[in-house]
């Protein structure tokens, strides 16, 4: 190499291979500062997610409602289930509300579409959140007490609407109308069913119950339930935070609440006279002491 071009090669200076510290903590900074403006939008991107996910098993389980009434005569399974009765027939200890609680829809839909009954589980093996029988967000609150066993006898996060067993205009003449009958709903007598309540996101944090104001030790117990149990989980954009429900005509819809304000808070029951809540409400009368509130 000629000497002139060994001295330029020389006085040239050597070229780094790293970072300098200002430099990295320039890159610490800028990674940080997009990771705080994003993560709000990411975390209400996954709570969109659960909430459609959420909405899709509704209209899973409005599939497994249709079919099952397509075998059985257009009549529904009982709003109870087997969820902390008997576990056999036979047993010498059933009560008439039992046996009926033998139909549940816990139990009797989940075949329809190729499922496990919900009483055919073992105990401690219930389905979680993560499976078709719950809600995406609808886990049990860690640290609470409850009146039940959550994780031993299992928990519900949807309910289905106990107000369409009240209702007798809408029972099917099948031996009677003696409470408990082994079932049924016939969906041929629902008046409207594109507003009649069939499954609703259940309240399962005690913490939260009626309007946030009463420990409610029971939430996630039952798989039949009233307005009070309704759950508001799902923030629908930037609306306050509601609940998915599934209609008896298949369609499902975001609500913030499904308490209507002018009714008495110390019922359970709303009245008879709601189209939302009874499949063939009657008039509403004066001397019915259901619709005083």
């Amino acid at each position: 190499m000629p000497v002139e071009a060994h001295r330029v090669q020389e006085s040239l200076p050597a070229r780094r291979t790293g970072f300098t510290l200002i430099e990295l903590l320039v890159v610490v900074s800028v990674v940080a500062l997009m990771m705080a403006v994003l993560s709000p939008s990411l975390k209400s991107a996954r709570a969109q997610a659960k909430q459609v996910v959420c909405a899709s098993r509704l209209k899973q389980w409005a599939v497994a409602f249709t079919c099952y009434a397509g075998e059985n005569s257009s009549v529904w399974p009982h709003c109870d289930g087997l969820d902390r009765g008997p576990r056999a027939l036979d047993d010498r200890h059933i009560s008439p509300e039992d046996v009926a609680d033998w139909h549940g829809w816990v139990d009797l839909l989940p075949p329809m579409i190729n499922l496990t009954p919900w009483r055919d589980h073992p105990r401690y093996d219930y389905p979680k959140e993560s499976t078709f029988y719950q809600c995406p967000d609808g886990g049990i609150i860690d640290g609470q007490n409850y009146s039940y066993r959550p994780k031993r006898e299992g928990y519900f996060s949807y309910a289905m609407n106990s107000c369409l067993e009240l209702d007798r205009n809408a029972w099917p003449p099948l031996g009677g109308t003696d409470y408990p009958m082994p079932s049924f709903l016939s969906t041929a007598r629902i008046a409207c069913p594109q507003r009649v309540y069939v499954l609703f996101d259940q309240l399962l944090d005690p913490r939260k119950g009626f309007d946030a104001k009463k420990l409610y030790r029971g939430a996630g117990k039952y798989c039949g339930s009233y307005p009070k149990s309704f759950s508001a989980r799902h923030r629908h954009g930037k609306d306050a935070l509601g609940g998915n429900i599934l209609f008896a005509d298949g369609h499902t819809e975001w609500k913030e609440s499904v308490w209507d304000p002018h009714w008495n808070p110390e019922q359970e029951v709303p009245p008879r006279s709601d189209p939302n809540w009874y499949p063939y409400p009657p008039p509403p009368r004066r001397d019915d002491p259901d619709d005083e509130y």
